[in-house]
């Protein structure tokens, strides 16, 4: 179930039919996440490689084809089997003569700046022109300690990214940590190829920390190892090598928050079987938050299931699943009292400002909402359809396609953006049916 030929993908606006009840088990498509790890870990292998269960999505296949570019590794892309294999071509890594494109796929792109700085030559980097307003500054300030030149073309800190590669020398470096964790990935997977050991030391607060684990564990799984102190710093010891083979990604954490929302708001009952305890995707967490809220859940080590209750309001610091906070909030609209959702200032950074998109279609609706720079108030209540504005966001369409469920009138705008992370989310919410 790939999703890329269901024709909602190409229609204007989808309106949204509610459900009166759900219990159902739910087929979640592969983690972004570690696609995206794997995709990385595996071009930068020099070995034969399989990624099985990937996510198949714009930002996946725009990521394969990105680093094929360096002409190092040919890919394939299986959208039926779920699956992305790699060859080596036996060709030197270098840049491309093309600039790279990458849509709207920010992990991706952060990932290629680390990557083109082992690439011989001068690699540009690109994205679409919300891309070209988000911040990269941190990263591109951390990698000249390491040997790698990285500027804005434009001088602003957002791509295009121009990076001069070939000398990937490793060392010492310091970086932010506090607008996104993927810079701090970023430099963790390039710098296993380093001509020297890399330590990385991250000089305030890191944001999103689920995210370092998860590179952590896909690299450990490839045979690599990095040494720690918390999350203030960072040894990548030089002379290892990725072990490549075979490997299996797990259900999107990300991607099942809209379905166990659902069966929040609608009384029912969700179970994701292939996920659960001994995830390290951090948006799993959103089942605990759930059933603070008063949802019935239980979590194994391969399943999670919600089953709505009485909910209530709460007050939640998110800075460890940001991704799930639209989710949440769909779901704090049908909550008893307010909920107030902290430490989400990364959001203001996405695909759209997450914040001021979900506030102000929430208030479309007839919600109550608090905004403020790094945080929301959601206050439950009656709410009415509305037609959604979208921003180009793939989690602002499929939150308000959830809150449609039980909401009626709600109508989807380009509901085709959900293609960046889920191509086959239209599918699998016909499944509730």
């Amino acid at each position: 179930m790939s999703g890329i030929n269901d024709p909602r993908l190409k229609a204007e606006e989808l309106t949204v039919e509610p459900l009166a009840a759900i219990d159902h088990d739910v087929k979640v498509l592969g983690s972004k996440s570690y696609t995206n790890r794997q995709i990385a870990v595996a071009a930068l292998s020099g070995k034969e490689g399989v990624i099985d269960g990937a996510l198949i999505s714009d930002d996946t296949v725009f990521f394969t084809k990105a680093v094929e570019s360096f002409g190092h590794v040919a890919a394939e892309i299986d959208h039926e089997a779920a699956r992305i294999s790699f060859t080596p071509t036996g060709k030197p890594m270098t840049a491309p003569q093309e600039e790279i494109f990458v849509g709207g796929a920010g992990t991706p792109l952060r990932f290629l700046i680390s990557m083109a700085g082992l690439a011989e030559g001068t690699t540009t980097i690109t994205g679409n022109a919300r891309m070209q307003e988000r911040p990269f500054g941190d990263l591109l300030a951390a990698l000249p300690g390491l040997g790698v030149e990285a500027v804005a073309v434009r001088g602003n800190g957002s791509p295009p990214i121009r990076v001069t590669g070939g000398n990937f020398a490793g060392g010492r470096t310091k970086i932010s940590g506090a607008v996104s964790s993927q810079y701090t990935s970023s430099l963790l997977i390039s710098s296993v190829l380093a001509k020297q050991d890399t330590e990385i030391e991250i000089v305030d607060e890191l944001v999103s920390k689920p995210y370092v684990e998860m590179t952590l564990a896909t690299l450990a799984e490839h045979g690599i190892t990095v040494e720690r102190d918390g999350y203030r710093w960072f040894k990548v010891p030089a002379g290892q090598s990725f072990k490549g083979g075979h490997a299996i990604v797990e259900p999107d954490a990300s991607g099942l928050s809209y379905f166990i929302a659902a069966a929040a708001i609608l009384g029912g009952r969700v179970t994701i079987p292939g996920i659960g305890s001994t995830s390290h995707q951090g948006d799993v967490g959103l089942v605990e938050v759930l059933g603070r809220m008063g949802a019935h859940t239980e979590v194994t080590e391969n399943s999670v299931t919600v089953k709505g209750g009485q909910l209530r309001g709460i007050e939640v610091d998110m800075d460890a699943m940001p991704d799930v906070v639209p989710s949440l909030a769909a779901v704090a609209a049908f909550a008893e009292g307010p909920t107030h959702i902290t430490n989400i200032a990364s959001l203001r950074v996405k695909e759209c400002d997450r914040i001021a998109a979900v506030t102000t279609e929430l208030r479309k609706m007839g919600v109550q909402v608090d905004e403020y720079d790094d945080a929301m108030t959601v206050h439950g209540g009656p709410s009415h359809g509305a037609v959604i504005d979208t921003y180009d966001d793939h989690r602002i369409a499929m939150t308000f396609a959830i809150m449609g469920l039980r909401t009626p009138g709600v109508v989807i705008k380009d509901p085709g953006c959900v293609a960046k992370s889920f191509p086959a989310f239209w599918q699998t919410l016909d499944t509730l049916r």
